[in-house]
């Protein structure tokens, strides 16, 4: 796995964590290893002053939908009926500026379960829904790491299963969502050396809250890439 893609910033639009120092993410993912780094950008801030914010600084490989209705709720329109046309129009505009970015993936969320319903009694419509939406959008999943821990676990069997589908990693240690080595469930070194044995060659995007500086934060990757220099010059 190439250094410089092993990585990239996640960029969070506002309303995401510490978005008063978003400049100041940005002109930090261009200064870090990731020099080739990831901005995962709704387009509804991406309109206003994303573009000409990120262009020259780092190369975005992951834009996302817009959430919805915020107000109301929504977090993602993948799996909410009654969306799909919602949805579309998002799509089509994640697909303007991924373009204009050069952008090769767009995050499509699959949402929540829509406010005053039950999940037992809306989870075959929703799936009914979400497979309609993936249908229209795309055929290359983004594997994260976080979530696929918290919901299912089993990760190694399930990124072989997946690994042809897989055209993006993103991580961030579980319960905590921080840094992979922040004390948490997942072993990430060996799920790295792991991607690398399946020949992964994609970028692995930092979705995760940093405990403090984030380029202090980003010892995990140092340390990764150090233990791998030693276990190669032991043979």
């Amino acid at each position: 796995m190439e250094s410089q893609r092993l990585g990239g910033c996640s960029l969070q639009p506002p309303g995401y964590g510490q978005m008063w120092a978003l400049t100041d993410q940005v002109q930090g993912c261009g200064a870090s290893p990731f020099h080739m780094g990831a901005g995962i950008l709704v387009p509804g801030w991406l309109a206003g002053q994303g573009s000409g914010l990120l262009l020259p600084l780092t190369r975005a490989v992951l834009a996302a939908l817009s959430l919805g209705d915020e107000d109301k709720g929504e977090k993602g329109l993948g799996a909410v009926p009654g969306r799909q046309a919602a949805f579309r129009e998002g799509l089509a505009l994640a697909v303007k500026y991924a373009k204009t970015l050069g952008c090769p993936r767009i995050h499509l969320m699959a949402g929540r379960v829509p406010v005053g319903t039950e999940r037992a009694a809306m989870a075959l419509e929703m799936e009914a829904t979400f497979i309609e939406n993936l249908r229209y959008a795309a055929d290359i999943l983004a594997q994260d790491i976080f979530h696929c821990q918290i919901m299912d676990g089993n990760l190694t069997r399930n990124l072989e299963m997946y690994f042809p589908l897989i055209g993006h990693i993103q991580v961030g240690q579980v319960p905590g969502r921080h840094e992979p080595n922040s004390p948490g469930e997942v072993n990430f070194p060996y799920l790295f050396q792991l991607l690398e044995s399946l020949g992964y060659e994609g970028y692995v995007g930092c979705e995760y809250t940093p405990q403090g500086n984030t380029l202090e934060g980003l010892g995990w990757l140092h340390a990764y890439w150090e233990s791998r220099s030693q276990q190669q010059r032991r043979y």
